[in-house]
C-alpha cells in the first residue's frame, strides 16, 4: 500500500493544487495578448533569469537535466498554451491535464517498479469516465485540436513526473531555474516558425496589464513556487502516492474560471469533474479506508 503522505508533505501538496487551478485562469488572461509558443518562451525567460546567476546548477548531468526540462516545461506549457488558444476553455484544461496521473502511475511501474493497488486501478477507471464525458462534448467550445494538444501536455508531465523520481534529491529550485533554461530558445524558434515575426512583435508591444499579471503569476508563483514544492515532494515519496493530488486541481480550476472569466458549469462538466474527483478518492484514499476497516473490524483502535 502507498504510504500516506504526512500532514507537512500533504498540506504543501494541496497549495500546490489550489495554485495551479487558478493558474488557468492566469493563463487565459495571457492568450489574450500573446501568442501561445511565445508566452512559453517569455514565461521561462523570467523563470531562469536572473535567478540562473544565484542558483547553482544542480548536480546532474546534462541529459537528465535537459530531457526534465524539455518534458516538464517545454513540451507540457507548449501543448497546452496551444490547445487553450484552439478553445479549450480554462476549467475544463485543469481537469482533462489530469490524464498526467493515470500515465505517472503506468509509467511508475514500468519505469520505477513502484506497486498500484487494485484500488487505485478503479480510481482510473472511475476518473476515466469523466474524460469520456468531455470527450462527447466536444464540438462549440470544446475543439478536437484543443483536446488532443491538452492531453499531450498531461503525457509530456506524467513522464517529467516519474523521470523526477529518478532524480533523487536534488535543490527544487534550482532544479526549476536549470530546467526552465532550457525552454526559451527552442520555444522562441517554435514561434518564430510558427506565428512568425509579426505576431511577435504585436504581442509583446501590445499586449495588456491583464496579460502581463497572468504571466506574473505563472512565473513566480505557478512555476517558481509551486513547481519547487512539487519537486521536493516527487523526491522523497512515490509518485504513486503524490500525482493524484493534483486531482484536486480541476476543482479550483473551474470554480476560479467560472468566478473570473464567467465560465459557464452546465450538468455535464460537473459530471465530469466528480467522476474524476471520485476516482481521485479511490487513488488517494481507497487503500487507507480498507486499512481502517480492517483495524475496526479486529477491534484495533
Amino acid at each position: 500500500m502507498p504510504a500516506a503522505l504526512p500532514l507537512r508533505p500533504l498540506l504543501l501538496a494541496l497549495v500546490v493544487v489550489a495554485i495551479w487551478g487558478s493558474n488557468f485562469v492566469a493563463i487565459k488572461l495571457s492568450l489574450v495578448d500573446l501568442p501561445p509558443l511565445l508566452l512559453c518562451a517569455v514565461r521561462f525567460v523570467f523563470v531562469s533569469l536572473p535567478l540562473v546567476f544565484f542558483v547553482p546548477k544542480p548536480d546532474l548531468p546534462w541529459r537528465q537535466l535537459l530531457t526534465y526540462g524539455f518534458t516538464m516545461f517545454a513540451a507540457q506549457f507548449a501543448f497546452m498554451f496551444v490547445g487553450m488558444k484552439l478553445g479549450m476553455p480554462a476549467g475544463l484544461a485543469s481537469l482533462l491535464l489530469q490524464f498526467q496521473v493515470f500515465v505517472s502511475l503506468a509509467l511508475s511501474v514500468v519505469m520505477l517498479g513502484e506497486t498500484v493497488r487494485p484500488v487505485q486501478v478503479a480510481g482510473a477507471i472511475v476518473a476515466a469516465a469523466g474524460f469520456a464525458v468531455v470527450g462527447l462534448h466536444t464540438g462549440g467550445d470544446v475543439t478536437v485540436a484543443g483536446l488532443v494538444c491538452v492531453l499531450l501536455a498531461a503525457v509530456s508531465w506524467a513522464f517529467a513526473n516519474v523521470w523526477s523520481r529518478r532524480l533523487g534529491k536534488v535543490n527544487p529550485l534550482a532544479l526549476v531555474v536549470w530546467g526552465g533554461l532550457v525552454v526559451p530558445v527552442p520555444m522562441g524558434l517554435a514561434s518564430l516558425a510558427f506565428e512568425g515575426p509579426a505576431a511577435i512583435w504585436q504581442g509583446l508591444t501590445h499586449a495588456g496589464l491583464g496579460a502581463w499579471l497572468g504571466l506574473a503569476y505563472t512565473v513566480y508563483l505557478s512555476t517558481l513556487v509551486a513547481y519547487s514544492i512539487w519537486s521536493w515532494l516527487l523526491a522523497r515519496y512515490p509518485a504513486s502516492t503524490v500525482t493524484p493530488f493534483t486531482l484536486l486541481v480541476p476543482v479550483c480550476g473551474m470554480v476560479s474560471s467560472a468566478l473570473y472569466l464567467g465560465e459557464t458549469l452546465p450538468a455535464w462538466k460537473l459530471q465530469a469533474a466528480a467522476f474524476v474527483i471520485g476516482g481521485l478518492v479511490l487513488c488517494v484514499f481507497g487503500p487507507r479506508l480498507r486499512f481502517l476497516r480492517a483495524a475496526t473490524a479486529t477491534g484495533n483502535p
